[in-house]
């Protein structure tokens, strides 16, 4: 209204008697008032205008007190936690003798090959990508990182290259496990979920299945305990959060399938490695606490 009146006085000063008596009026008149009231609200500085209503949330960033403190290690002798790729290169000397066995299917493999007559696998619709083994994380990388401000910026390679703490979630060698490519691809970022017990098979044999429509994935009962444990020390561990119903569903599984000798063996390897296993593995009375 300031600017409104004075640019009201600077026009009487310049007009004869009688326009300025017009003026005065017209000035007066409701619609011109309105018309000022918009102009000042349009013209008037940030701090002057009323906030928004608007809810705007910030994005949230997970982070551990410990993740991302201490350098990445390399190379095969070394003991720490490594990237990704670093990790890639050490995996397989963890899974060896008896704990050579792929995921989600049981198949043998040898190198990055996999027997898929072994575990009776039939591929649904990539056999050049079901031929090999690729390194799967239980906890979806896209789980890890999405919520995270370098994925905001520039995605998965953003993190990989640029965030400490998702460089070591991304290659803790707890979350990683030997899968037929074409199931890793398939299973993408969606969430674990059980909806029948013998589900149609879409992989041949393999009992593993995936919900494309519902996006949700069904691993076959051997490996359920081991998801639920992973699940655990992982959300743990990177402060990631976790729904009820996964929550439920996981200790569900932890119940069910309970600790086996190939998770434990599996475990030493990995603390051998990283110089940190899994404490739901090692503590069952963590275990049970979590799930009372």
């Amino acid at each position: 209204m300031r600017t409104y009146l004075l640019l009201l006085s600077l026009l009487l000063t310049a007009c004869s008697d009688q326009d300025a008596r017009d003026l005065k009026r017209l000035a007066h008149s409701k619609g011109v008032k309105e018309l000022a009231k918009l102009g000042e609200k349009l013209i008037a500085p940030d701090s002057e205008k009323k906030p928004s209503h608007r809810k705007v949330e910030a994005p949230t960033e997970t982070n551990d007190s410990t993740a991302g403190q201490r350098p990445l290690v390399q190379g095969k002798q070394a003991v720490g936690h490594r990237n990704f790729n670093d990790a890639k290169r050490v995996l397989p000397g963890i899974y060896t003798g008896k704990l050579q066995e792929e995921f989600y299917c049981g198949c043998d493999y040898s190198g990055k090959d996999v027997d898929l007559a072994s575990c009776g696998y039939t591929p649904r619709k990539n056999a050049q990508r079901a031929s090999r083994i690729e390194w799967e994380h239980v906890v979806p990388a896209w789980v890890i990182g999405h919520q995270r401000q370098c994925w905001q910026q520039g995605g998965r390679e953003q993190c990989a290259d640029k965030d400490p703490v998702y460089q070591v979630a991304e290659g803790d060698l707890n979350n990683l496990v030997p899968s037929v490519g074409e199931v890793n691809g398939d299973r993408s970022n969606f969430p674990y979920s059980a909806w029948e017990s013998t589900p149609e098979p879409i992989y041949g044999s393999c009992q593993t299945v995936v919900d494309f429509k519902l996006k949700r994935a069904q691993p076959r009962p051997e490996v359920r305990g081991r998801i639920a444990r992973i699940y655990f020390y992982m959300h743990e561990r990177y402060a990631l959060a976790i729904s009820k119903q996964d929550r439920q569903l996981m200790c569900a599984w932890s119940k069910q399938y309970p600790i086996d000798g190939w998770e434990q063996e599996r475990n030493r390897r990995i603390r051998s490695l990283q110089g940190e296993g899994n404490p739901y593995v090692e503590s069952p009375t963590k275990l049970a606490a979590q799930c009372r």
